[in-house]
């Protein structure tokens, strides 16, 4: 019975707009610790206009706690942000680490699949590009 009633809150969470809230600690816990495919969400301030390159906007940005992140936004599954350098944007996705090692996030998208289980979003003046 008491995961009837957890399953219930999740979806009333999620019915009544709930989202993840910012964690920027647990994100530089997980690029020091290398946690390639953790789950983040994280405030950040964009370093460069959005650049189109296939099915994906790239754009960098910088965590309140240095970190600088790849974005990969893919808008074959989500609205395109319409930001710019100096923009604030709050990001939930998922964690990537390829060789250099160079950091990212992927996933900022409510489309799930085996590669991106969880969904994702982009926030930015108040709305929400996912």
């Amino acid at each position: 019975m008491r995961g009837l009633a957890a399953i219930a809150f999740a979806l009333l969470l999620i019915a009544c707009g709930g989202r993840e809230t910012t964690d920027d600690q647990g994100l530089h816990q997980d690029v020091q610790n290398s946690t390639n495919g953790a789950e983040v969400t994280f405030d950040a301030t964009v370093l460069n206009d959005p650049v189109q390159s296939g099915d994906h906007e790239r754009f960098e940005v910088k965590t309140t706690t240095g970190e600088t992140l790849e974005i990969d936004h893919n808008t074959n599954l989500a609205q395109a942000v319409p930001i710019h350098k100096g923009d604030g944007v709050v990001i939930h996705g998922q964690l990537y680490i390829d060789p250099g090692p160079h950091y990212g996030v992927h996933c900022t998208h409510a489309h799930t699949s085996s590669g991106c289980p969880s969904p994702g979003w982009i926030e930015y003046n108040n709305n929400y590009y996912e």
